[in-house]
């Protein structure tokens, strides 16, 4: 492969291509549409006889995800994707993953629920994203792509985030960007880290006794109260450090904007549009992309909002956004939501619509 490449492609062969070229070391997946391009790429491209990259199609999603447990306890860069009912099986590894403080990177190509649903684009995992989506007080480090082009991008930016943290990191995609094709600039070639590399970056991998090293234990069992409550603190701790220094968001034309548009990943690409229509009718309107759903711009969202006249959030569900942007704003200004469901995606004309019905 050269070292810069531009292609058109889906935003799903942008996440294969991409987890080749920043040297992960594996990835553990299951089909699901939509998202089974991922692992269709990887299988066509053979990154285990170029890079020495393992591609392994599990038996199920839970197999999947323990598949990547494993290897983030010695230290590997390894991921995994599905979509919605295949993310739900997974809760459970995530959470032991962010118990143990392991880093990993998971794909979740959004589609309808609850349950099966539809296999056409939702945004209607947002809470289970946002909130850890397991059991215990653990949160994983959200990112929404608008576009194929950001797929590729944000593929090494989860997984340097989850190394930063020794934590889960998610790219929360839906089926519009998953499924959609569009120009993207890959990132260059970065060779996988060697064995000795990984020693060095990673002290607390479980990799036996080379090289005159104590062995690690990698739990999130703690039977002592006390002992586990330190553990939790300590957990928490991390939590407001990723609050205080990694927050991501984008914003246009909010400067003279009398409205706020709040949206992410698709429904932020068609808000784009919705701006563009209500300024060409003159209501002033600017849109909000919180890049990093969690953690969440609330401080910046509040900033924004201060003289503008009202908020809609549009998302491609019933309302959950809307619950952290009003949390942002606590009742300084009025916050309205504008979704569609089971697998419809809005019109730019439909936002503008809702924008004039519940806040002109």
């Amino acid at each position: 492969m050269a070292d810069q490449e531009v292609t058109l492609m889906k935003g799903n062969e942008a996440i294969a291509r991409a987890a080749i070229r920043c040297g992960a070391d594996a990835y553990f997946g299951y089909p699901i549409t939509p998202q089974s391009e991922v692992i269709e790429t990887l299988a066509a491209l053979k990154p285990w006889e170029t890079t020495g990259m393992v591609v392994v199609q599990a038996e199920s999603e839970v197999a999947s995800i323990n598949m990547v447990y494993g290897g983030a306890g010695a230290g590997k860069r390894v991921m995994t994707s599905s979509s919605s009912p295949g993310v739900a099986l997974m809760q459970e590894g995530i959470s032991y993953m962010a118990g143990c403080e392991l880093p990993g990177v998971f794909v979740n190509v959004q589609r309808g629920g609850p349950g099966l649903g539809t296999i056409q684009p939702s945004q209607s995992d947002y809470f289970q994203a946002t909130r850890g989506g397991g059991n215990g007080d653990y949160q994983v480090i959200v990112l929404a792509p608008n576009s194929v082009q950001e797929m590729a991008d944000f593929v090494d930016l989860a997984f340097t985030l989850a190394f930063k943290y020794r934590n889960p990191a998610m790219i929360l995609s839906d089926g519009v960007i998953g499924q959609m094709m569009e120009k993207v600039v890959l990132p260059p070639m970065k060779p996988r880290r060697t064995e000795e590399q990984i020693r060095e970056e990673c002290p607390w991998a479980s990799i036996g006794r080379v090289g005159g090293r104590k062995p690690n234990i990698i739990t999130s069992l703690e039977l002592r109260s006390e002992e586990m409550e330190k553990r939790n603190l300590h957990l928490q701790a991390k939590y407001q450090q990723i609050r205080d220094n990694e927050v991501r968001y984008e914003t246009q034309q909010m400067d003279d904007a009398d409205y706020m548009i709040v949206a992410f990943g698709s429904a932020a690409r068609i808000s784009e549009k919705a701006v563009e229509i209500a300024r060409e009718e003159g209501i002033k309107a600017g849109l909000f992309r919180p890049i990093t759903l969690w953690p969440f711009p609330s401080k910046q969202i509040l900033e924004m909002s201060k003289g503008k006249k009202g908020i809609l959030v549009a998302e491609i569900n019933a309302g959950q956004m809307i619950q952290d942007v009003r949390l942002a704003v606590n009742g300084s200004i009025k916050v309205e939501h504008f979704g569609r469901l089971g697998g419809i995606v809005p019109d730019p004309e439909e936002i503008v619509n809702a924008l004039k019905e519940k806040l002109l």
